[in-house]
């Protein structure tokens, strides 16, 4: 019997220990398959090739939604590496209404890639990513490789500066 519970102690541990290390810098970030909120199906893999921030963002979250002028700013201010497909922003909701989100992708003329399953906190992509609370964002290079996360104001500008004029 203490044999069995320390075996199914140590899987969980595991699995525990997984879950929390799978967006830690160096690692291949979880292959993301969600609708746009157009509707339309996107694939973060499709993008690669470029440098990608991920924000994970919700229209409830305040913090979050004070972000995105900021980050309205840094995607207009690196529309010429946009334009050249060397870096991208996906905004990956955690919202459950879907008028919500779309009233704040218009509020704020977000242009970035929006995606969502309007799962909430349920998400198998929050699961995947360990999401515990937002918002929460992480930097993927060309191969998926995760080399930065939960970046935020002058830090992120200062990281998306040095990375995208070496291009």
């Amino acid at each position: 019997m203490k044999v069995r519970f320390t075996i199914v102690f140590l899987v969980f541990i595991s699995g525990f220990i997984f879950a929390q290390n799978n967006t830690e810098i160096g690692q291949k970030a979880p292959e993301i398959n969600l609708s746009k909120a157009d509707g339309s199906p996107f694939v973060l893999s499709s993008l690669k090739g470029k440098l990608v921030l991920i924000d994970f963002w919700a229209t409830w979250c305040a913090p979050c939604v004070n972000e995105q002028p900021e980050l309205k700013k840094l995607y207009d201010q690196f529309s010429e590496q946009v334009k050249n497909n060397t870096f991208e922003i996906v905004g990956v909701s955690l919202d459950r209404s879907k008028e919500s989100w779309q009233k704040a992708i218009d509020r704020f003329a977000i242009d970035w890639i929006q995606i969502s399953d309007l799962k909430f906190w349920k998400s198998p992509v929050a699961k995947a990513y360990g999401i515990e609370e937002l918002p929460f964002n992480l930097i993927i290079d060309g191969n998926g490789t995760i080399i930065a996360k939960n970046l935020h104001d002058k830090e992120l500008e200062e990281f998306l500066n040095k990375n995208l004029t070496q291009q």
